[in-house]
């Protein structure tokens, strides 16, 4: 049990465990490495993958097992991050039932399905002499720190992981472009890339910001017409199934926020998804419903996180395509620098035995009574070479020519040697002609990897761009509106009151009261707006167009107003005035007009009694500026009024 008093106080004691676990899981397992875009349970699954590569697949069963000498717990998280690994169809070959990512369904269990490292998998990820390793958990096993993956393998495959304080979502990028993008890295050109994703639809990017914090993407599904009745979704937006697209149709509809009569999944080997619509359905505005309702739309919040030397970074998609595009760079630089030496040693021994052999030096060895004196003899003779030699003779060099069978000794063939050594000579050239053109090297891996693997690997998600859809505009008018002008009572549930309009649930609805006051509330099934209602509508946000023409009297015995101005943004349930909010105040007149330029003519009599030349007077309300509604408005009359009349225009 740990002591109180070293660790001073149970605070301390939990801080203390509490920045320990945090570290683990930012560290061991919820975010990738910078190094090879890998989290420390797929880079041990790929290594016992690699360890039992015989060609054959394994039983995934056996390589979790083979796996748990490197991982600390247990098989179940391995299993899972197997399997994902598997249906990313790019690392692992897989046989047997490995789930679906279209519908959501699971694979099968360990010990009936199979594995086995793909062909690309063993070119890029996998090479020993430039390989870092560790001890295992246990200290029994070594594994590799990071693998030298020679391709942006992150951004291939996309990550997802929610650690302590901390999460990564990386999207997963379509192969050709990412490799397209690498060779443009390295030619100092300009790096723009955008995901691609398994489940097809399409994207709009417009605020993607390449990943970095506070990016966001939207996805759709893509819906065909079939005819005036049915809907098929061919594509399901990313991260979501057959499944939850269906429930969330079907939920909608229940709601009645759409109108579907029916749902019918087909998905085989692609997706078909039967949406049958209700008699009068407008097409085009139930496609819209589908992406403001349903999954069939979802918004993506990207955030590119790495570790990077123990330490969590952030960056952006170019930013990781232009660092590995370098790490790939020297990673090919590293092995042809080895290859060099590979062939060095190669072209040095080969020489050392040419001269062995052609020159019998094996004979003189024959007289020496002791091992000294032939080590001695043979470096001896080896010393009019030395010039040629890439280093100098060393006692390990000498004692291996010793151990030449006398088989080899006699069937040697010069010839041969001399074409050998022609061989590594040309291999060399090359090699070291490489390592003086580096980028250009890379650049053709890049190539390679291109016209070897890229068949089939097209992009999936059409880049598109859509504005946002007005949730409150497609959704089904399922509901209707009622009101009590007199008391000020509105909403669905005042069924035994005067019946307004249908509306929706997402509806906001604008209400003019006579005291000079107006409300904009969501759809009710029953609220208080202000007694004596005059006019009641459905709001409009953003709508700057629709024009209200009021003339109001500003107090129980002040002036008539007239005032001109737009209801464009407002806070719900709020009350603004109209008025000057003097005590008394009333409106006397409401219009609405659908832009600034038309208005109401209106004829106002004015009462009985007072010493005027004119008792009517004509106005024309465009004649007076839309202003905005917070203005004072304008002095119509300071005389009283009897009524206001709206003229009716000439037929």
């Amino acid at each position: 049990m740990t002591d109180l008093k070293e660790t001073g106080s149970i605070h301390n004691l939990y801080q203390h465990y509490y920045l320990d676990y945090a570290s683990y899981v930012i560290l061991d397992r919820a975010v990738p490495a910078l190094g090879d875009g890998l989290k420390p349970v797929q880079r041990r699954i790929l290594h016992a993958l690699e360890e039992m590569d015989d060609g054959r697949f394994n039983k995934v069963a056996n390589v979790i097992g083979h796996c748990m000498r490197y991982h600390p717990h247990g098989d179940a998280s391995i299993g899972d991050a197997l399997t994902n690994l598997g249906q990313k169809d790019l690392l692992i070959e897989t046989q047997g039932n490995w789930g679906n990512l279209l519908t959501g369904d699971s694979a099968a269990a360990p010990r009936y399905i199979e594995a086995r490292l793909s062909k690309f998998a063993k070119e890029v990820a996998f090479n020993k002499e430039t390989t870092s390793w560790q001890p295992s958990y246990d200290g029994r096993s070594k594994e590799p720190v990071i693998l030298p993956i020679k391709f942006p393998l992150l951004l291939a495959q996309g990550a997802e992981g929610i650690a302590v304080g901390l999460s990564t979502k990386i999207m997963p990028h379509n192969f050709l472009e990412l490799l397209e993008a690498s060779i443009a890295a390295l030619k100092g050109e300009k790096v723009e890339i955008f995901p691609d994703f398994p489940t097809g639809g399409s994207a709009d990017f417009s605020e993607y910001n390449q990943g970095r914090k506070g990016s966001r993407l939207r996805v759709r599904a893509k819906i065909e017409f079939e005819n005036s009745k049915l809907l098929k979704i061919t594509q399901i937006p990313w991260e979501t199934t057959t499944t939850s697209v269906i429930e969330s149709i079907v939920s909608a509809a229940e709601k009645g926020k759409i109108k579907v009569k029916k749902v019918e999944d087909n998905t085989a080997k692609d997706v078909e998804i039967l949406i049958h619509l209700q008699p009068g359905a407008d097409l085009d505005n139930t496609i819209e419903a589908l992406y403001a309702f349903t999954k069939c739309e979802v918004s993506i919040n990207p955030f590119c996180c790495v570790i990077d030397e123990a330490k969590p970074k952030f960056l952006g998609v170019d930013d990781l395509v232009v660092y590995t595009a370098q790490k790939t760079k020297n990673l090919l630089g590293l092995e042809l620098e080895l290859k060099r030496s590979s062939l060095l040693e190669k072209i040095f021994f080969a020489s050392l035995e040419r001269i062995f052999i052609e020159e019998k030096v094996y004979r003189a060895i024959e007289t020496c009574e002791t091992w000294e004196d032939v080590l001695s003899t043979i470096t001896k003779k080896m010393t009019p070479h030395a010039k040629n030699f890439h280093r100098a003779l060393a006692e390990e060099d000498v004692i291996k020519l010793t151990e030449i069978k006398i088989k080899r000794l006699s069937k040697y063939d010069s010839n041969k040697a001399t074409e050998n050594l022609a061989k590594y000579a040309t291999e060399l050239e090359e090699t070291e002609k490489n390592l003086k053109q580096l980028t250009k090297y890379a650049i053709q891996w890049f190539k390679h990897l291109l016209k070897e693997y890229g068949k089939g690997k097209e992009r999936k998600t059409e880049i598109g761009s859509f504005k946002a859809v007005d949730k409150a505009k497609v959704a089904h008018a399922n509901k209707k509106l009622y009101v009590n002008a007199k008391d000020g009572l509105i909403g669905t549930d005042l069924k035994k009151e005067q019946y307004l309009f249908d509306v929706s649930e997402l509806n906001e609805v604008l209400c003019f009261t006579r005291d000079g006051n107006f409300t904009v509330v969501k759809t009710p099934e029953k609220q208080y707006v202000g007694k004596d209602l005059i006019y009641v509508s459905l709001f409009k946000r953003n709508d700057d167009l629709t024009t209200y023409n009021v003339i109001f009297r500003d107090g129980r015995d002040g002036p008539i107003m007239i005032k001109r101005f737009a209801v464009d943004s407002v806070i719900r349930d709020k009350a603004y005035p109209i008025t000057k909010e003097s005590p008394g105040s009333r409106i006397l007149y409401l219009g609405i007009s659908k832009s600034p330029e038309e208005s109401d003519e209106v004829l106002i009599r004015f009462a009985e009694g007072q010493k005027l030349k004119q008792k009517t007077l004509k106005v024309e309300m465009n004649e007076y500026p839309v202003k905005p509604r917070t203005g004072a408005g304008s002095i119509l009359s300071r005389h009283k009024i009897d009524k206001i009349e709206k003229i009716k225009p000439q037929e």
